[in-house]
């Protein structure tokens, strides 16, 4: 094994486990809650608005980017001890916003960090927990939202 190679990223190489098993941490800077693990991560997105210009009277256009809009995202769990964190939190913004920011991390199946988005500005837009049926054989998912202001800058990282 290379000394320049993590063990994670060795591990990886010799049991295959590329994208399995793999979970999600949110962290919040300055704050006393940290949300726990969550199994699905959506609308880690961002997008640059396309602008078309020509110079002159050439019938060439050319393109450049424009502004940078980010989407909300969506973290979804079975709802199980963390989800008091979660409401905790939620009540306490609602009485005394505070910007945040923090970060996601995606976690290898060894619960190594894999990549980071370190998010700016964020907060809850909103939680729900899916309906309870106990004839049913799913546990309730619970799901947050969150808007944030983004994650593009020297900070953020792929390992």
């Amino acid at each position: 094994m290379s000394p320049s190679l993590n063990p994670a990223k060795a591990l990886e190489q010799l049991t295959g486990q590329v994208g399995m098993s793999h979970r999600y941490v949110i962290e919040i800077d300055k704050s006393k809650y940290q949300l726990g693990d969550w199994t699905k991560a959506s609308g880690l997105e961002v997008s640059l608005q396309k602008l078309a210009y020509r110079v002159g009277g050439m019938s060439h256009e050319s393109l450049v980017p424009g502004s940078v809009t980010y989407s909300n995202i969506s973290l979804s769990r079975a709802a199980g001890r963390d989800s008091d964190k979660v409401q905790q939190w939620l009540a306490d913004v609602s009485r005394d916003y505070e910007s945040l920011s923090g970060a996601i991390y995606l976690l290898d199946f060894l619960g190594m960090r894999a990549a980071s988005w370190e998010l700016r500005e964020f907060f809850p837009i909103s939680w729900k927990l899916s309906e309870f049926d106990s004839g049913g054989s799913r546990p309730a998912i619970e799901t947050l939202t969150i808007a944030h202001t983004g994650f593009l800058n020297a900070e953020s990282r792929f390992r």
